[in-house]
Formats: C-alpha cells, sequence, structure tokens
C-alpha cells in the first residue's frame, strides 16, 4: 500500500520541502530509505522501527520503501523521523492515508517514541507554510518557536503514541498559540554609561550604530577598546519582528534558540576568537553548509577582538560579504546563500607592543616589526572600514572622574530617530546608509554649497579615490541625520573626514 507525509530539511539558513513516500509490500522483511540522504536519515530506519514497536505499534512485515522526493536534494538530520514513521503508518494501514496528508510533520524519536526538538524548526516552519500547507505537529519543545509563523496551527506532542492517536480522532493534541517575547534589552548588554571619558570614540560608535558603518578602535592595551565595542548593542534599535523572525531563523538553523526565549528581538553581538577557522568564520561543514558567525552577526554586530591576530585567508574571506551583504558558498554539489548585514567593529593596538604614540610608555618596536604588523591587515581589508578612531590611555582625571556619561538609552534614541529618516528617505525599512549603492550616493547624498567646496578641497588633500569618496559622504550623511539635517553641511562632512584613516597612516 502507498502513502506519504510531508516535511521538511534545513538547507542553508532556509528549508525545502520534502515529500516522504512509502510503499508497503509483500516481499523479503527490509526498511530501505532512498533520495540522496546523509548518514543521519539513514539511520532513522532503526529509529522508527524501535519506536513504533516500543509505542506498542506494529512495523510492517514485509518490504517497505521509502522515497525522499525530490531526489535531487541533499537531505541531513533526523528531522525527517516524525514524517518517516507517519508514512510508514499510514502505508499499512494503522492511521488513515486521508489525515496523514492533512499535516506536516517535524521531529526526532527516540527509541522509546519521545518526540525530540531539532534545530531549524522556525525555519521548516516557514517553508511549510509558504508551501501551502497550514497544520505542523512538532514535539513540544519546538512547538513555540514554530508557533511564531502566524498562517500556520501548530501542534505539540509529547510522543509517537500521542500523534497516532490524535490523527486516529482518540484524543486532542495542544494547539500551542504565539508568543513574542518583551523586546526589553537584555541584562547581559553593558552600558555606554560605565565607559570612563574617550567622548571622540563614544561620538564614533554612535554614527557607526545610526549608519551601519564598520568601525575600527586602535588604541594602547587598557584604554577601554573592547569595552566600547560590547557597548554597540546596546545603542542599536531594537529588530523590527519581520527583521526579528530573520535573525531567528538563523539562529534557528545553528542550534542556537531556546524554548524560553523563541524570538529574538535584540541585534545579536558575535565576538569570535582570533583562532577561529575560515568555516567557522563564514560557515562551512560537512554536507549542506551551516552559517558562520558573520552570518550569526546578522542585522547585528560582529567584533573582532586583536584584529591582526586573524588569520589573513579569514579576514579576507569578509571582504565579499562586508560589501555585497551576503556570502555565497558552493560545496560538493551543495550551493547556499547566507544573509551577513553586519556592521564590524574591530580593535588593535598600534603596534605590537601596544605603546605606539603613547604619552607614558615607550614604543620598544623596531621598524620592521612595525611594518609587519600592519601588513596583517590587506589594504582592500580596511577599505572596507569606514571609521578608524584612536582610543588613547584615559587620563587621571578621567579615570578617577564620578560617571556623568550618556546611558545607551539616550544614545539608542538618537540612533533609531537618525534611522527613521534614513528609511523614510530611502523607501525602506532596515537598509542605512552604510548600504548604499553607487546609484543611490548621489543622490541620498547631497552637499550644500559649503560641503561642496569643503569636499573639493578633501578630494585634493586626500587624495581620495571612488571608494573613498562614496565612503566619506556616507559617514557625512549619517552625520547629518543625527543632526536631522537634510543637506550634507560643511561641519558634517568635516566630522567624517576625522575618521578617514589610521594614525600614521
Amino acid at each position: 500500500m502507498y502513502a506519504k507525509s510531508i516535511s521538511a530539511t534545513a538547507y542553508g539558513v532556509e528549508a525545502r520541502l520534502v515529500e516522504v513516500q512509502c510503499d508497503s509490500g509483500s516481499g523479503f522483511p527490509s526498511f530501505s530509505i532512498v533520495g540522496l540522504v546523509e548518514k543521519e536519515v539513514t539511520e532513522a530506519r532503526e529509529r522508527v522501527r524501535s519506536a513504533l514497536r516500543n509505542s506498542g505499534l506494529s512495523f510492517p512485515n514485509g518490504r517497505v520503501t521509502a522515497n525522499l522526493a525530490p531526489a535531487e536534494l541533499r537531505k541531513e538530520g533526523s528531522g525527517l523521523d516524525l514524517a518517516l514513521a507517519m508514512a510508514v503508518l499510514a502505508s499499512a494501514g494503522t492511521i488513515p492515508a486521508g489525515n496523514v496528508e492533512s499535516y506536516a510533520y517535524h521531529g526526532e524519536l527516540g527509541l522509546d517514541g519521545t518526540l525530540r526538538s531539532v534545530r531549524g524548526v522556525l525555519a521548516v516552519a516557514l517553508t511549510v507554510a509558504e508551501g501551502g500547507f497550514r497544520r505542523l505537529v512538532v514535539p513540544r519543545s519546538s512547538a513555540p518557536e514554530a508557533a511564531l509563523v502566524e498562517s500556520l496551527a501548530v501542534y505539540a506532542a509529547d510522543n509517537l503514541q500521542d500523534v497516532v492517536c490524535f490523527l486516529r480522532g482518540e484524543r486532542e493534541l495542544e494547539q500551542v498559540v504565539k508568543w513574542i517575547p518583551p523586546a526589553a534589552p537584555p541584562s547581559s548588554l553593558l552600558d555606554l554609561s560605565v565607559v570612563r571619558g574617550q567622548e571622540h570614540a563614544r561620538r564614533a560608535l554612535e554614527i557607526a550604530a545610526a549608519g551601519g558603518h564598520n568601525l575600527l578602535f586602535v588604541g594602547p592595551p587598557g584604554a577601554g577598546k573592547s569595552l566600547l565595542a560590547r557597548c554597540m548593542a546596546g545603542v542599536l534599535p531594537e529588530l523590527s519582528l519581520e527583521e526579528a523572525l530573520e535573525v531567528s531563523r538563523i539562529h534557528s538553523v545553528a542550534g542556537l534558540l531556546s524554548p524560553e526565549r523563541p524570538l529574538l528581538r535584540w541585534r545579536p553581538f558575535r565576538d569570535p576568537h582570533h583562532t577561529i577557522s575560515y568555516a567557522g568564520m563564514v560557515g562551512g561543514g560537512r554536507g549542506v553548509p551551516m552559517p558562520g558567525e558573520v552570518t550569526l552577526a546578522h542585522r547585528g554586530v560582529l567584533f573582532l577582538d586583536e584584529l591582526p591576530e586573524f588569520d589573513r585567508r579569514v579576514l579576507e574571506a569578509l571582504r565579499q560579504p562586508l560589501e555585497e551583504r551576503q556570502i555565497n558558498l558552493s560545496r560538493s554539489g551543495v550551493t547556499v546563500s547566507f544573509p551577513a548585514a553586519v556592521t564590524l567593529v574591530g580593535a588593535m593596538n598600534p603596534c605590537p607592543c601596544g605603546y605606539r604614540g603613547d604619552p607614558i610608555r615607550d614604543c620598544r618596536c623596531r621598524p620592521h616589526e612595525l611594518e609587519q604588523y600592519r601588513k596583517r591587515l590587506s589594504g582592500p581589508f580596511l577599505d572596507r572600514v569606514d571609521l578608524f578612531v584612536p582610543v588613547p590611555r584615559l587620563s587621571r582625571e578621567e579615570l578617577l572622574g564620578e560617571g556623568g556619561a550618556e546611558p545607551s538609552q539616550v544614545v539608542r534614541e538618537r540612533v533609531a530617530e537618525a534611522r527613521r529618516r534614513q528609511a523614510k528617505r530611502l523607501g525602506e525599512e532596515g537598509v542605512t546608509n552604510s548600504e548604499l549603492g553607487p546609484g543611490s550616493v548621489r543622490r541620498a547624498c547631497r552637499l550644500s554649497g559649503e560641503g561642496r567646496r569643503l569636499m573639493e578641497r578633501a578630494v585634493d588633500h586626500f587624495q581620495l579615490t571612488g571608494r573613498g569618496y562614496a565612503r566619506t559622504l556616507k559617514v557625512a550623511r549619517t552625520v547629518a541625520d543625527l543632526d536631522g539635517a537634510d543637506l550634507i553641511d560643511a561641519q558634517h562632512l568635516a566630522e567624517a573626514l576625522q575618521y578617514r584613516a589610521m594614525e600614521g597612516d
């Protein structure tokens, strides 16, 4: 007898529909699964067989063949277990085949028949809904995540027996309602008020947050570079619901969502160690590539501390996503695209010993050591940085001073207002000045008369390239947005020019 069920498999940060076709017939008892499956899916034969037996259900006594369509799509993970079990039971006549086809299924089976959550449930739920299906059965721990999709009726089950009885009409499954957690900043965020002094760096941080500009702090050890960077997430505006769903889907595929907080309302802050691999940064792994740190930081901050210590190949791999806001990966017949709209914040010492230009401690670095240190960062990579910000040693007065600095909430309100001005001007929510394309820069970054005259002098003085000219205009546009100005005036452009290059360049 033939029967089928519907599920989906994670594919990059999305999912693809999978039709589980099952045929039970006479012949030597066997259970085979075909359709370009990875090892985890092949192992589902034993999980399904044992789960049925330990749930008091009979496995068909004959030849059972399951085909996962489409055949050319690579399937991996254990999320197809429940759909496989439903198709097998329907093909054996244990459950009415029509009832089985009325739902989609996703979840892993334990050998005792319990249902276990798997990564990527939110991506699966979105794909199921886009495919025209309106009812989805998942493990109870995955239900809050799947219920974020408004067009789906999500049913939570604890074990295989619950699902079978539900499809037979013998009992009900709980239908989980959508729950959106509050958007209050998480307690782990550092507040900008803890930063002493560093007014120039604080201002640069605000500009970077308002316009989505990449930022590099340069200063001696202990000056507060890392502290400033870790305050960045707290001055960014909260995610819109559309952005929150997009970010949560990425973290769901990576297995980083918890049932208690199925929707991420605050922008991610990722700070990988400098020993991170190429695949860890941009994505990769066996089979279908998994998202890397740059994608996990999508719509948020990617902080790279001790920037020159990162592998040169890893940093060069960031050039394309920083420019195009996405990553395209191809691995043995599999091609995926990962979103990567991040704000890069880097921190580094001015030299190997860390004290070049310090007023108290002398630099011990030899000229060739300094040259080798600077060569760790290529020109094309640094060309993706919009603001170069010196962070000097704190003075005695600053160290002993008593607070008084603006808290993150005050700065965040100015940043949110500047982003609203950008959205109104650009006609698209979530797009920042840093994302302006070549055709949009001149239209969006209009100069006043004084601003134009200053830019003419700056082009000659700084020998601006086309990229440098556009980058300066975009930063100046953000400064003007923070000031509430329609035109870029001379003072806006002058402030943007302060951040043009690293000290000593």
